[in-house]
């Protein structure tokens, strides 16, 4: 049985104007993650890859389809339950920097949602200095603030927070996409360490096809609402079938600048051949 099993998920947003009918951004979606697994969701902005984080998060609320946990269906659970269930669900989001309090020292941070779960403010002290070795800060992090700390670093604290009540699956909204490369480099090799060393799973939404190639053991395509291609992350991300994944593999970039002119001129011609077809 797999630890998250999303079937025919369909999502609507109102539309602007008078009586206007609702946008459905999700058409019908299904997928799966199994427990210690990564699940690569990537498509461009407005695919609707966020969207479906979102929808396991309870942070928009689904139309049509199910969306199960252990077994348990969680499509409208709310209030207490949901609350209940963020000991098992945590998000990391993409910006590191607007996502942790500005005023609250990184042991506070940290200590908030151990305390909320019913640790007593001394072990989630220990628990605070564990987990920033976990994440390899050092322990004097504890006593200050976001401020203080460089983008990946921030991104290691929202991390430790994410683990902080031991979940067992982890919402990744296109963790690294705010930081450089060789940031970006660091801290995909700390989830990889950390799903190894937790057993953690991740469903990890990104628009570049080069970042889920490192992490997932999966990859799910999303193309306007629509999934158009799912395999495994060494066969989606090389050899892509569907047309929209090759200009996504296509697109990304490569340090070599002779390569990244050839993937240019081939990605021109595709779209092209999409004009004339």
């Amino acid at each position: 049985m797999s630890l998250l099993e999303v079937r025919d998920l369909r999502v609507a947003f109102p539309a602007r104007g008078f009586r206007a009918a609702p946008v459905e951004v999700l058409h019908g979606v299904s997928l799966d993650v199994a427990a210690g697994e990564t699940l690569g969701l990537v498509g461009e902005s407005g695919s609707g890859k966020t969207t479906i984080g979102r929808a396991v998060l309870g942070l928009v609320r689904a139309s049509g389809g199910s969306i199960r946990f252990a077994g348990e269906d969680i499509t409208t659970v709310s209030g207490a339950a949901r609350r209940k269930l963020s000991k098992d669900i945590q998000v990391v989001f993409q910006d590191p920097y607007t996502s942790l309090n500005p005023a609250m020292t990184i042991g506070d941070i940290l200590a908030e949602p151990l305390i909320v779960q019913g640790a007593t403010g001394r072990d989630a002290r220990a628990q605070v200095r564990t987990l920033l070795d976990q994440v390899g800060l050092p322990s004097d992090a504890i006593e200050r603030l976001p401020r203080e700390f460089s983008g990946g670093q921030r991104q290691r604290v929202a991390i430790a927070r994410a683990l902080a009540p031991r979940p067992r699956l982890i919402v990744c909204d296109e963790p690294v996409s705010a930081l450089d490369l060789s940031t970006q480099a660091r801290v995909l090799d700390l989830f990889v360490e950390i799903q190894r060393a937790t057993g953690v799973a991740y469903l990890f939404v990104s628009h570049d096809l080069t970042v889920v190639r490192h992490i997932s053991h999966r990859v799910a395509v999303l193309y306007r609402g629509d999934m158009v291609e799912t395999g495994p992350a060494a066969k989606v991300t090389s050899e892509p079938d569907d047309p929209y994944t090759r200009k996504l593999l296509l697109a990304a970039p490569v340090a070599d600048p002779r390569r990244q002119q050839e993937r240019r001129l081939a990605r021109r011609a595709l779209m092209d051949a999409e004009r004339t077809a």
